[in-house]
C-alpha cells in the first residue's frame, strides 16, 4: 500500500464519502447549469433596470425640478433579486435581512453587497476566534494540533481579506460614487476568492491527516464552517454576477485596454521594471545579504525582519551567491519587497521540511510569502526532502500581484504552492513529481521550463493540481508559451494534471509538450472516478510530440480545443490583470494571445 499512500496528496478525502457526494451533486450541477443563464438574465434585468430608471429619473428631476412618479423595486424585492444570483439564496436573504432590520433599508445593489460583506466578516471572525480553541481541545496528538494551528493562521488571513474588501469598498465609494470600476471589482473578487481559499486550506490541513479522530474533527469543522463559507460565497456571487455586470452598463462604460507586444503586469511600477531589467551588479539595494559577511546580514530572515511593515515603498534585498539553508517567511504585513539574487542556480534558498516528518503541507514551505506586491528575480527556491518524504513545498505564495522572474523551484511532491491571489511567473524552471504546481491562486506561467522527474516506484506524476472549489472563484493555473520536458530519465506515467476540487481550472496553451506525456493527458483525482462536469481543463494550440489530443480523456469538463475567444479568457489581460493592469513596461510579458 505504500504506493497508494504516498500518492494521497494534499487534501484527499475518504473515497466512499467523496463518491456519495458526487452522486448527490451531479443532479444539482445539471439543474444549476441549465437554470443559471435564465436566472441571472432575469436578475440583472430587474436590478439594472431599476438602477438605470432611478438614475434617469433623478437626472431628469434635477434638471426640470419635477419629480416624475415611477415604479421601483421595494427593499425586499431588491434583496431577493440580488440573492437569487448566489449559490445560497436562502442564507443570503436571511443574513442580510437581519442587518436591514436595524439599518437603513436600501434597494441599491452595492449597499446590499456591503451588508453581505459585514455578515461574512462577523461569521468568519467568530470562527477564527472561538472555534479554533474548541478544535485544538479535541486534538489528540501533535500532528492534529499542528493542523489546527494551520487553521488558526489561515482563518485569520481570511478575516484580513474580508476587512481588505470592506475597506476597499468604502474607499471606492467615499459616500458619493455608486459604481465600482472593473479594476476595483477585480480586486474584490480576488480577495473574496482568497477568503474562501483560506477556509478551504483549513479543511485541507485536517483532511490530509486521514485518521479516525481527524475525520471526526473534520466533520465538526465542516458544520461549524457552513455559515462562513456560504456567506463569503454569497458576497463573491453578488460582486461577480450583479455588481460586475452593472459596471458594464452605461454607468459609465469602461473601455477595455488591450495590450500589444510584450509587457509585465502593471502591479510592477516604473522603478521595479527598471530593476528587473538591470544586471544585478548595477542595482542599488536597500540591504545586502551575504554568507561571507560582506553584506549587512548573513541570513535572508534577518533582512526580511528589517523591512518596515505595510510600507508602500519598494524595499530591495540583494542576496549574494550562495546556498542559504533556512526557512523564510514574509508575513502578510511585509509589503512590496523585491528580492534579487545572482541567478537561479547561484542564489539558492534551501530547506527540507516535509509531511512525513510531521509538518503539515502548508508549513513545509522553504520560502513562504503573504505580503502583497512581492517580486523575486534570479533566485532558486528548493526543498531537498526528496520523494520519500512526500509533500514538501519549496515555495508557498499568497502574495497578491506577485511576480517571479527568472527563478527556479526545485522539489518533488508539491514543489510550488500557488496558494491564493494573483500571481505571475516568467522564465522560471519548475521541477517535481506529484501535483508539483498546485493551489487556489489565479496564476499564469509564461515562457517557463516545466520538468517532471522520476517519482517513487509505482507512482505517477501530475504536473498540476488546481483547487478552484466554487464557480465564482478567481482561480486557475494557466501555462502559456512554455516547454514541458522530462528531467533526466523519466519512465513513470506523467500527466498534465488532475482536478483537485470540483471546479478545478487548468489550461495549457501555445506550449511545447515532449513525447514523455501519457496520451491520456490528464488523470482523475480518485482512480476510475470521472471528475464532475464543472471542471474546466483545456489545451490550445500546443506543439511537440506529446501535444496530440487524439487519445485524451473524454471527460465532460475537458476541452481538447478552444476557440480564440475562449482561449483569450485565460491570457494575462483577461485572467489576472483586469482592464487597468497593463501599462507599457520593459520586462517582457505577453498580455494577449
Amino acid at each position: 500500500m505504500e504506493s497508494i499512500n504516498s500518492f494521497k496528496g494534499y487534501g484527499k478525502v475518504d473515497e466512499l464519502e467523496q463518491e456519495a457526494f458526487r452522486k448527490k451533486t451531479r443532479k444539482r450541477l445539471i439543474i444549476l447549469i441549465i437554470s443559471s443563464v435564465i436566472l441571472v438574465a432575469l436578475i440583472i434585468g430587474a436590478v439594472a433596470g431599476t438602477v438605470i430608471h432611478n438614475r434617469n429619473n433623478s437626472s431628469s428631476s434635477s434638471s426640470s425640478g419635477d419629480s416624475a412618479p415611477h415604479t421601483e423595486l421595494t427593499p425586499a424585492a431588491s434583496l431577493k433579486a440580488v440573492c437569487d444570483a448566489t449559490r445560497y439564496p436562502d442564507s443570503c436573504r436571511t443574513s442580510i435581512a437581519s442587518h436591514l432590520s436595524y439599518s437603513n433599508t436600501t434597494t441599491d445593489p452595492e449597499s446590499l453587497f456591503k451588508l453581505s460583506l459585514l455578515v461574512a466578516i462577523d461569521e468568519v471572525s467568530k470562527l477564527a476566534t472561538t472555534y479554533r480553541s474548541e478544535l485544538r481541545a479535541n486534538a489528540k496528538d501533535p500532528r492534529e494540533q499542528r493542523a489546527i494551528d494551520v487553521c488558526g493562521i489561515v482563518l485569520d488571513d481570511a478575516v484580513d481579506s474580508l476587512n481588505e474588501s470592506i475597506s476597499s469598498l468604502e474607499a471606492a465609494g467615499g459616500g458619493k460614487k455608486t459604481i465600482l470600476s472593473p479594476a476595483e471589482i477585480s480586486d474584490l473578487k480576488t480577495w473574496l476568492s482568497a477568503t474562501i481559499s483560506n477556509q478551504e486550506t483549513c479543511l485541507d490541513a485536517v483532511e490530509e491527516l486521514n485518521s479516525t479522530n481527524s475525520k471526526a474533527i473534520l466533520r465538526d469543522l465542516r458544520i461549524a464552517m457552513r455559515n462562513s463559507t456560504e456567506f463569503t460565497s454569497n458576497s463573491l456571487a453578488i460582486v461577480t454576477k450583479i455588481i460586475g455586470v452593472l459596471a458594464n452598463f452605461n454607468l459609465p462604460i469602461h473601455r477595455r485596454l488591450l495590450g500589444s507586444g510584450s509587457h509585465i503586469p502593471d502591479w510592477v511600477g516604473l522603478a521595479e521594471r527598471r530593476l528587473l531589467q538591470l544586471e544585478t551588479n548595477k542595482t542599488t539595494p536597500d540591504v545586502v545579504v551575504a554568507k561571507d559577511g560582506t553584506g549587512q546580514y548573513k541570513t535572508i530572515s534577518e533582512a526580511v525582519a528589517a523591512v518596515k511593515k505595510k510600507s508602500e515603498s519598494r524595499f530591495v534585498i540583494y542576496v549574494k551567491e550562495g546556498v542559504y539553508v533556512e526557512n523564510v517567511e514574509l508575513d502578510k504585513n511585509t509589503w512590496n519587497v523585491m528580492m534579487i539574487g545572482d541567478g537561479k542556480s547561484k542564489t539558492i534558498i534551501s530547506g527540507s521540511r516535509n509531511y512525513i516528518d510531521g509538518t503539515p503541507t502548508f508549513e513545509t514551505a522553504t520560502f513562504a510569502v503573504k505580503g502583497r506586491g512581492f517580486i523575486a528575480k534570479d533566485i532558486g527556491f528548493k526543498n531537498t526532502a526528496g520523494a520519500s518524504k512526500h509533500q514538501a513545498v519549496a515555495l508557498r505564495s499568497a502574495s497578491d500581484r506577485s511576480v517571479f522572474y527568472k527563478c527556479s523551484f526545485d522539489g518533488y511532491q508539491d514543489t510550488l504552492y500557488a496558494h491564493s491571489n494573483r500571481q505571475f511567473y516568467r522564465e522560471c524552471d519548475i521541477t517535481g513529481t506529484i501535483d508539483f504546481i498546485f493551489g487556489y491562486a489565479a496564476s499564469i506561467f509564461q515562457n517557463c521550463y516545466i520538468k517532471p522527474r522520476q517519482p517513487l516506484p509505482n507512482q505517477f506524476n501530475t504536473i498540476t493540481a488546481q483547487g478552484k472549489s466554487e464557480p465564482n472563484l478567481n482561480s486557475g493555473i494557466i501555462i502559456q508559451n512554455s516547454v514541458i520536458s522530462a528531467l533526466d530519465d523519466l519512465t513513470a506515467p506523467t500527466y498534465l494534471g488532475r482536478p483537485w476540487k470540483n471546479y478545478s481550472t487548468t489550461v495549457f496553451m501555445h506550449s511545447d509538450i515532449a513525447g514523455f506525456l501519457s496520451p491520456l493527458g490528464w488523470t482523475e483525482w480518485y482512480p476510475n472516478v470521472e471528475p464532475p462536469s464543472s471542471i474546466f481543463y483545456a489545451e490550445y494550440q500546443n506543439t511537440g510530440a506529446g501535444s496530440s489530443v487524439a487519445q485524451r480523456v473524454k471527460w465532460a469538463g475537458y476541452k481538447p480545443s478552444l476557440s480564440e475567444d475562449e482561449a483569450g479568457r485565460f491570457t494575462v489581460q483577461s485572467f489576472i490583470q483586469g482592464t487597468e493592469w497593463l501599462p507599457q513596461t520593459d520586462v517582457e510579458f505577453q498580455s494577449t494571445l
